[in-house]
């Protein structure tokens, strides 16, 4: 890793200012101090946690798995539980052998424990809850048995466009065999269609955010009698929602019951994470025999990953960037940008995003697409931005957070935080967008553009997530 190395080492690239002459930046990057917080004692996110607690030293806990059956592979865990056809598709998109997740949480759902999966981002949870999904639902029944809860509607029209893959049927099926059925309920302005499908003829899985479910919901347009799992993917990030926790409550407790559903509740991220398990069961979200499978907790951040930072002024940012851009060359590429203020929007200032892209567009000579993808966006644009993004060719995506959650872009390898994250667990999902399983083994980078009072927080980021980064120092001849 850069960070071990004793050696100054030197990036240069040569850029021309609008109105200057051409001048040469000179990146020397020297390396930091190892993290500090290393003791067994150490608490990563120990921020303030948005779940509750009363009395929880008097709630038993359930202990954290260790991983076994090191040599079995995918199929071999799945063989008897998973449709054949299911498998076989599984192998054909390159999933032979499973990840850390799927080999511990896998044999525990199939027992029929609920399961709260922790681990990194792309370790292959979507894929180890998808495989119990088809363990358990009945095609040939007319029911909705399966339901997944996402916080955004991109990250849900990930994931049902991967349960429609695995649920293809093979060319020599049997005539009279029915198919899985997936129904993508994201707010797309169109619940007349998806009231008379749910009428006619109820879906087997239902992928939906929070708002739309409880939507259709309390018009009674369906109902969960026969839901057999329930998946809530990123449930950290809707717990913290001010504007979706009432309506996760509700899912959890009043319109199905956990006693009558297995319960898998996921994310890369769980602050306070014993806390959170000792809810899970007191609020009755979850069974009391739920298994809590934590995979890799000393190393939130895949190791792999190169984490700098350049510090500079606050007018310099574009510039700066411009460089790190031509000096990096990157093929597929995710700008972070910060969410525009309430103050700034009310003065009907444009956002940074728009400046950003803008100025990309103007002066950057690269030949890849620059793309924009941010919460004011339509639905409409914002699939439009991640289909151009998936078709190949090379991207810059600039986006703010809506991006760092789940979003499975596996061709990244370079993120840039133009403004830092606000939180350890935002750097986590930030950074998780690159190096992702098992597909990435390239060398891939994390670049902090900060400003010199920023880097307090971003140490104290590395001492959070333990990693370290190593310093860009810019020189500029003219």
């Amino acid at each position: 890793m850069a960070s071990s190395t004793s050696a100054t080492q030197v990036l240069s690239v040569t850029t021309t200012a609008l109105d200057q002459k051409p001048r040469t930046c000179r990146f020397l990057v020297q390396p930091r101090k190892p993290y500090f917080n290393l003791s067994s004692s150490a608490k990563p996110f120990s921020n303030k946690a948005p779940f509750s607690l009363s009395n929880s030293n008097s709630f038993p806990l359930t202990k954290e798995l260790e991983t076994n059956n090191n040599s079995l592979t995918l199929r071999e865990i799945c063989q008897g539980q998973v449709p054949d056809h299911v498998l076989r598709r599984v192998e054909e998109v390159g999933f032979v052998v499973p990840t850390d997740v799927q080999r511990e949480a896998l044999p525990v759902l199939f027992r029929g424990n609920d399961c709260i999966l922790h681990a990194q981002t792309g370790s292959g949870k979507t894929l180890t809850y998808l495989l119990l999904v088809y363990s358990v639902i009945n095609p040939k029944r007319s029911a909705v048995q399966a339901l997944i809860v996402v916080p955004t509607r991109e990250l849900g029209m990930q994931i049902s466009k991967v349960a429609r893959m695995l649920a293809a049927k093979p060319m020599n099926h049997e005539v009279e065999q029915k198919s899985y059925t997936v129904m993508a309920l994201l707010d797309g302005g169109m619940l007349r269609r998806h009231k008379s499908w749910l009428k006619a003829e109820p879906p087997s899985i239902v992928v939906t955010t929070v708002g739309s479910v409880s939507q259709m919901l309390e018009k009674q347009i369906f109902k969960l009698d026969s839901m057999r799992v329930l998946v809530v993917d990123e449930v950290d990030f809707l717990f913290s929602s001010s504007k979706q926790v009432s309506s996760l409550r509700k899912l959890l407790t009043l319109y199905s019951s956990c006693n009558n559903r297995q319960t898998v509740l996921a994310s890369a991220s769980i602050p306070q994470h014993r806390r959170f398990l000792h809810d899970c069961i007191q609020q009755k979200w979850t069974k009391r025999d739920v298994v809590y499978v934590h995979v890799n907790p000393i190393k939130p951040l895949p190791p792999c990953l190169l984490h700098r930072f350049v510090i500079c002024g606050r007018k310099e940012k574009h510039r700066l960037l411009l460089s790190l851009l031509e000096c990096d060359l990157p093929e597929y590429g995710i700008i972070f940008v910060g969410e525009q203020s309430e103050k700034s929007k009310k003065a009907g200032k444009a956002p940074s995003t728009t400046l950003l892209i803008d100025f990309l567009k103007t002066s950057y000579g690269g030949s890849i697409e620059i793309l924009l993808l941010e919460e004011d966006m339509n639905f409409n644009s914002r699939a439009a931005s991640l289909s151009e993004v998936r078709q190949g060719g090379g991207y810059l995506l600039v986006s703010t957070d809506i991006a760092a959650r789940g979003i499975d872009l596996p061709e990244t390898t370079h993120i840039y935080n133009f403004d830092l994250p606000k939180t350890a667990i935002d750097y986590l999902h930030r950074a998780g967008r690159t190096c992702r399983k098992p597909f990435s083994d390239k060398k891939c980078t994390v670049t902090n553009i900060i400003l010199s009072e920023e880097r307090f927080v971003l140490q104290r980021y590395e001492n959070e997530l333990m990693f370290n980064c190593v310093e860009l120092r810019l020189e500029i001849q003219c």
